[in-house]
């Protein structure tokens, strides 16, 4: 978690994709200091900012607060779909969210250590937790197919959705609030043996599209 406050932020986007499990088109987010909220001057005008926004004026007279960054109106099915998550995770604590992150990043970190680096592969995340989020980069020069392997590998093989970042990052994401060690441990598990029996050999490197 980011103390935007205690940091002294002026200004931040976010979004509620991935974490807050809003998935695509879920709305994102903006913060602005307070004491700058009055003076910034958004370029896009919205009706939502407007300091009357039923007056239906002809002259645009901005909020004078965090509403005058509202340029349209909201994706209501989105927002809605948002609402329950945010209340599970004020509900669960961020605080206990970040620990439970911390500790399942270190597991993910200590079974790739031991069963990952012999096979070729190298931690692209830094160690000290307080360095990195809540995902745990593992790099391979054949990081590619294997992250194709792991996708579409037919059942009953287990299927394991990271994402690829070139040149040769396999990124793995932990969603602490349903993630399960249990989960954690069959994914790499899944790894090395997509690896040890070379089974990502049979995928082509050939880059076609996200993953």
């Amino acid at each position: 978690p980011v103390d935007l406050n205690g940091c002294e932020v002026d200004l931040a986007v976010g979004c509620t994709y991935k974490y807050l499990n809003g998935g695509p088109g879920s709305p994102a987010f903006l913060y602005v200091k307070r004491d700058l909220q009055d003076r910034l001057i958004t370029p896009i005008w919205g009706w939502f900012a407007a300091q009357s926004p039923f007056a239906f004026d002809l002259n645009f007279n901005p909020a004078t607060d965090i509403s005058r960054f509202r340029v349209g109106t909201p994706a209501m099915l989105s927002m809605k779909a948002i609402e329950p998550a945010i209340d599970l995770h004020l509900s669960a604590g961020i605080d206990r969210l970040r620990e439970k992150s911390v500790q399942q990043s270190e597991y993910l970190i200590f079974l790739a250590e031991q069963w990952l680096l012999p096979l070729g592969f190298s931690l692209g995340s830094p160690h000290d937790p307080e360095m990195r989020g809540s995902h745990v980069s593992l790099r391979h020069s054949e990081g590619y197919r294997i992250n194709r392997a792991l996708i579409e590998s037919p059942p009953p093989a287990i299927r394991v959705i990271p994402d690829f970042r070139e040149p040769d990052n396999i990124r793995l994401g932990i969603a602490p609030m349903y993630t399960t060690y249990i989960e954690i441990h069959q994914a790499l598990s899944r790894i090395r043996t997509v690896v040890d029996k070379k089974i990502y050999e049979t995928y082509s490197a050939q880059r076609s599209g996200v993953t």
